[in-house]
């Protein structure tokens, strides 16, 4: 039969146990909040519980926060190894050829004219081919119906300039 002693020791040993154990779940699945928050909670009440003194409860948080950065290490290694999927980094590449594309493709449009629909300061709209697009210019202002000529397309920028 437990004395207790013996059931405070068991109580102090679970809290920390526990709470390592869900800050670890907090490391390797990070966004659950939930795991952290309880995991840190358990560790701060088995600190108050377990330290007899303030200098107890400091030398105590000191070993917690050591042992919590070694298994921070310990857990990128193992991420960083590939021996689990990482939750943080996308193994996946995005490529055009299947399918995925970041911006729409305005190349096309180099070269062709249209009218600023917008005064452009630098920025504004434009109406090429009866289809609107947000253009800009490289500083220059351009007054609201100026006639324009896509010169330069740099990802989904679509420069301009006034159409001499």
């Amino acid at each position: 039969m437990l004395g207790v002693t013996d059931w405070r020791l068991v109580l102090e040993i679970g809290l920390f146990v526990l709470g390592f154990i869900l800050i670890g779940i907090e490391m390797f699945l990070p966004g659950l909040e939930g795991p952290g928050i309880a995991g840190a909670v358990s560790l701060i009440i088995g600190i108050f519980i377990t330290a007899n003194s303030i200098k107890e409860g400091v030398l105590i948080t000191l070993i917690v926060i050591a042992i919590l950065i070694v298994m921070f290490l310990i857990i990128v290694r193992f991420l960083s190894r590939g021996r689990a999927k990482s939750p943080i980094v996308l193994k996946d590449e995005l490529k055009t050829d299947s399918g995925f594309t970041s911006s729409s493709k305005y190349d096309d449009l180099i070269g062709k004219k249209g009218v600023a629909i917008t005064d452009l300061r630098p920025s504004g709209t434009g109406r090429f081919d009866d289809v609107d697009y947000d253009i800009i210019t490289e500083g220059k202002y351009v007054n609201k119906g100026t006639s324009i000529v896509v010169y330069k397309v740099e990802g989904n920028r679509i420069i301009v300039k006034e159409d001499l």
